[in-house]
């Protein structure tokens, strides 16, 4: 027999399964000599209270052994003689899309600008030690995109459960610790990803699919009106049907769509700063004792969303027991994002905070037509990099400063490895973010006692939150709205805004692809 049960208990007690298999005992009313083994299905921390909670749901095995498997695993055949289709990307998009051809029967060839993993370590060091940025491998391109240095966290708002489960069990059959399938808000780490990635590439090669890396798209081949195929920097063309999943830092793509007549459009997206805070004051706040996390407790999160002049301000992508990586992938540009460990264990914590803008918040960027918003990031991207003297040092300032108007006259410790230079980033930063931005902290301050404060550092710019365009394509067939045989996907589409929302948005294409070539 099985029996589910919810169970709300101290983190001392949830870090130690024989406390918990006794806790279910007492509650279930079974007794603890006839129950085999117990199982978390779910966990999540309740911080709200002074009192900290764990709340789970636990599966007990009474007079049977646990037999469930650890994941479910999908079959994956060999696609080699079969029809194929083009992937132009290896970000989480393009990878799950792949695979998802591969079960569906079509020979993936994957085609990725960047280099493989491993070897974008090598560039993503240059950029920390010597600021040189690779425009091709970089921490926003390669073999895992954006994703694969970017921290690893696996949350979605998405209702979609089903869909959510599939993506984390083929990161689990890929070697993610099973850890994942149960916790409210999964995080595989940086430290972990990059062997994930590798497997899930080789398990397209296993399947007869292709993988070709320092490989970058610059044309599509359209026929009377529909995509048969690419164009690539090294001289070979790849013909098919194209999932289109390059991410939202290939500017190019977009320029090159433009120039093609092919449909795109301006869309809203959110830009402004990294904070970063010492972890164990975000522990102290979050967990409401002067001891921090202690003992039984991880690095604390937070996330918030507040109302300022309008338009919303909120935390994006906060990385506890992280650091602050350099973003750029071109010239001129100083961009920062965030990343964390499995373990989660350095002593900052840090965390987007960026306020939602639209086309139409800046008329002067109109010239420009659905290119405006890109045009605008450019802009203040390059502003970022003439403050940090024209190298990949980072602007910065102290919270309360940048609050309060004022240039900060030191800086804290950072985690962000080129370093920072004082700014003041109130005053060049457009008017329209800056004051949203104070009167957003200010709002935080009053509900996150010890959140305001000069020893939290803000460093610019936070502007690759998504994509500022969107690649129109139809609801239904998910192809291009004008232009068949192309099927706009993930992040850089303008679709999803995160690794499992990418990975969900490459399926979905891959399913749409696949009933295409079929005559379904």
């Amino acid at each position: 027999m099985q029996k589910d049960i919810d169970l709300r208990i101290t983190p001392e007690q949830a870090s130690d399964i024989e406390k918990v298999k006794r806790i279910f005992s007492t509650q279930s009313g079974i007794p603890f000599n006839e129950i085999n083994s117990v199982r978390i299905l779910r966990r999540s921390i309740d911080a709200r209270q002074r009192n900290i909670y764990v709340n789970l749901r636990v599966r007990g095995y009474v007079g049977e052994e646990e037999n469930d498997p650890a994941f479910i695993s999908t079959y994956y055949p060999n696609v080699k003689d079969c029809p194929q289709a083009i992937v132009v990307g290896a970000g989480p998009a393009g990878l799950f899309a792949a695979l998802r051809l591969i079960e569906l029967g079509v020979r993936p060839i994957v085609v990725e600008r960047g280099k493989n993993v491993r070897d974008r370590k090598r560039d993503t060091a240059l950029m920390n030690r010597e600021h040189v940025v690779n425009p091709e491998s970089n921490y926003c391109f390669g073999e895992g995109g954006a994703g694969a240095y970017s921290d690893g966290k696996l949350y979605t708002r998405s209702k979609k459960r089903g869909n959510v489960d599939k993506i984390l069990n083929v990161f689990c059959q890929h070697g993610a610790d099973t850890s994942i399938l149960v916790d409210a808000h999964p995080h595989i780490g940086t430290d972990r990803l990059p062997g994930i990635i590798e497997k899930m590439r080789v398990q397209i090669i296993l399947s007869g699919g292709e993988v070709h890396f320092e490989t970058r798209m610059d044309k599509l081949i359209i026929e009377r009106d529909e995509v048969v195929g690419i164009e690539t920097n090294t001289g070979k063309t790849f013909l098919g049907a194209v999932i289109l999943a390059t991410g939202h830092s290939a500017r190019d793509v977009y320029y090159m769509l433009h120039e093609q007549q092919i449909k795109i459009e301006a869309k809203g997206l959110a830009v402004g700063f990294r904070v970063e805070h010492p972890s164990h004051l975000i522990d102290q706040i979050q967990y409401h004792c002067e001891e921090g996390r202690g003992k039984y407790l991880p690095a604390a999160e937070y996330s918030y969303v507040v109302q300022a002049g309008g338009r919303g301000v909120y935390s994006f992508c906060m990385c506890p027991g992280g650091t602050i990586v350099p973003s750029a992938s071109g010239p001129k540009q100083v961009v920062v994002n965030g990343m964390s460990p499995s373990n989660r264990g350095s002593r900052w914590s840090n965390s987007g905070v960026v306020v939602e803008i639209h086309p139409e918040d800046f008329p002067e960027y109109a010239k420009y037509g659905d290119l405006a918003l890109l045009k605008f990031v450019e802009d203040i991207e390059e502003q970022a990099w003439i403050q940090g003297g024209k190298t990949q040092v980072a602007p910065a300032q102290r919270l309360y400063d940048f609050v309060n108007g004022k240039k900060s006259n030191s800086l804290p410790d950072t985690s962000y490895t080129p370093g920072v230079v004082s700014s003041p980033m109130h005053e060049w930063m457009p008017k329209f973010v800056a004051v949203r931005l104070q009167e957003a902290f200010r709002k935080v301050g009053q509900s996150y006692k010890g959140y305001l404060t000069n020893d939290a550092i803000l460093l610019a710019v936070e502007s690759r939150t998504s994509s500022p365009v969107r690649i129109v394509r139809d609801r239904e067939t998910m192809q291009h709205a004008e232009i068949k045989g192309l099927y706009p996907c993930g992040e850089g589409a303008g679709y999803a805004g995160g690794i499992v929302s990418a990975a969900m948005d490459g399926e979905r294409c891959a399913e749409a692809l696949a009933s295409k070539m079929k005559g379904e």
